[in-house]
């Protein structure tokens, strides 16, 4: 597949570009469908729509401030965030979308530290706001989304109409304004707490390029539907779950919330999604427990899923035919999973792929805008992060006698530094130009990058050799006991060892099950957990054996973006 060409692409150098584009060559097709109500029916938003929107919105706000101040959104997915983000990148000045799970202290200690002049939010976010307003000075107005009878905060749809009437008796500061692609126009916190998160410096030009190279591997078809269900103040989804669907001319339906998925999908009926590994994992169970749950219906599947193998390799294809049941579940169209956010279990993404739904997976981080490496659509290895973008440079540094080292990226995507924190900045870019991304792995020989963890989460072993924990919990995870699990390097000062330790939550039906019995002990999960870490460390040789099981009996602490915080 070395030998596959790339996919042609719309040639952008800023925002303004993109949106622009996409009302020229791609006028029918819906850039959105919202809904307007809870439970209501989508409703389609056009490009011309969004694109005088996006102007009326710019130019009022540039009535407020002066060119550059920085305006923050904080909110759920919804049209008036699509419309806030390209209103300030587009000419206003540097948009910084907040995390809506924040407690306030935090959203507080964010608007101070970015110097953030607007905030926009939506009236789910009140009280936090009721909470920081008026603490953080630098922050002078207020645009909420949603209509309110408190008159100190300004209303959303209100601001456009005054820039849209603006516009029309002549006013162009907005619309003629100039766009330097180098410069900062999006400032995006980092996970982790006040004190950790760094804010992290991207330009249009970072975004733009991860555009481009993203679309040249991977074809999307203006046709495509997309279905947003991941937060949009993530770099992940906002680049390639909101502003690749404008780009490419697709249309991006907005889910109402995650107990709304399967119903949103039926109802959308997507072509394609963007997920993260625990939500693709979770799919996966739910179609296996129900085949599980019916002898008849797991012989029909494990029948079907054989002879659509070999019917493959003969050119025939019926997986969307044999697996009918499956693919209605998801609205009956969907043709790509793309996974991204932590490494995936490769098993999963064979059997997307053997029922006919194209699952590859992404390695990327918020300072890359996000996407550093991608599996092809005609070109992937399962148990790879994938190959380096078009424009991208990768390189492994003091790789080991395996040749695991750590990651580092070059290009075009590379943010331009940490906000306010040059410390940060000279630890994470060297002199040229490289990224150091923190996480360790290899290139084999295919040019595909294999991720083996991360640098900050390795366990020394006593001879010196490197345990990463994410292996061992990989394995953890194959057993259908454990829910979650966080392995770690416990000093014992009284054998001077490294004991390594799984921490185990586990899956209390499958522990019943397992059993024969409800509301076990203690003990005896403990002992069956135990029994977990025998069999994983049958494939794993001796200094990376689990030598101590702890059975943890509440789910383990995560961040936002449901990630597990290690420490």
């Amino acid at each position: 597949m070395k030998d596959k060409p790339l996919y042609e692409v719309t040639q952008i150098r800023d925002l303004r570009e993109l949106i622009k584009k996409r009302v020229k060559d791609h006028p029918e097709n819906p850039c959105f469908l919202v809904k307007e109500q809870k439970g209501g029916e989508y409703v389609p938003i056009m490009p011309d729509k969004y694109d005088k929107d996006i102007d009326g919105l710019g130019t009022a706000l540039m009535t407020l401030v002066n060119k550059g101040a920085k305006v923050a959104i904080l909110g759920e997915t919804r049209y008036e965030w699509f419309v806030s983000y390209l209103a300030v990148t587009n000419g206003t000045g540097c948009v910084v979308p907040l995390d809506k799970e924040l407690p306030a202290e935090e959203i507080e200690s964010m608007l101070e530290r970015a110097d953030v002049e607007i905030l926009i939010f939506s009236k789910a976010k009140l009280e936090a706001v009721e909470a920081v307003y008026g603490k953080v000075p630098s922050v002078k107005h207020y645009i909420c989304m949603d209509k309110l009878d408190d008159t100190k905060y300004s209303y959303f749809w209100d601001v456009v109409k005054k820039g849209t009437d603006l516009i029309a008796s002549g006013d162009k500061t907005f619309i003629d304004t100039t766009i330097d692609p180098d410069e900062m126009t999006i400032l995006l916190f980092t996970s982790g707490t006040t004190a950790k998160s760094k804010a992290v410096m991207l330009c249009q030009k970072n975004i733009c390029k991860n555009l481009m190279s993203m679309y040249s591997f991977v074809y999307i078809d203006p046709k495509d539907v997309f279905m947003s269900v991941l937060p949009l103040h993530h770099t992940y989804e906002c680049t390639c779950g909101f502003l690749g669907q404008v780009y490419r001319g697709s249309t991006l339906a907005v889910c109402e919330g995650l107990r709304y998925i399967t119903t949103n999908i039926k109802e959308c009926k997507p072509t394609c999604i963007l997920m993260v590994p625990a939500m693709a994992e979770m799919f996966y169970k739910a179609i296996w427990k129900k085949l599980n749950s019916d002898p008849k219906l797991l012989k029909k599947f494990n029948t079907g899923r054989k002879l659509s193998n070999g019917l493959r390799k003969i050119g025939i294809d019926l997986r969307r035919k044999l697996f009918k049941d499956i693919h209605e579940t998801f609205g009956g169209r969907l043709r790509l999973l793309i996974v991204g956010g932590a490494p995936i279990n490769p098993e999963i993404l064979q059997f997307f792929q053997d029922i006919g739904i194209h699952s590859i997976q992404g390695y990327g981080l918020t300072e890359c805008a996000p996407i550093l490496a991608l599996n092809r659509d005609v070109d992937y290895k399962n148990n790879a992060a994938g190959l380096p973008l078009p424009g991208c440079e990768i390189k492994i540094l003091d790789p080991d006698e395996d040749g695991i080292g750590e990651f580092a990226g070059r290009g075009e995507n590379v943010f331009l530094g940490y906000y306010k924190n040059d410390e940060a900045t000279k630890a994470a870019l060297d002199s040229d130009g490289f990224y150091h991304t923190g996480d360790l792995g290899y290139i084999d020989n295919d040019g595909f990058c294999i991720i083996t963890g991360r640098k900050k989460n390795v366990i020394i072993a006593k001879n010196g050799k490197n345990v990463f924990p994410e292996e061992i919990e990989y394995l953890l995870a194959q057993n259908p006991v454990v829910q979650e699990s966080v392995v770690t390097g416990v000093h014992d000062e009284r054998k001077d060892d490294i004991i390594i330790t799984a921490t185990i939550f586990p899956n209390m039906e499958e522990v019943e099950l397992k059993l024969g019995k409800k509301d076990p002990s203690d003990e005896e999960v403990t002992k069956l957990l135990e029994s977990v870490c025998d069999e994983v460390n049958e494939k794993l040789i001796n200094y990376k054996k689990i030598k101590r099981t702890v059975l943890r009996k509440e789910e383990f602490e995560k961040n936002t973006s449901r990630k597990i915080k290690r420490y």
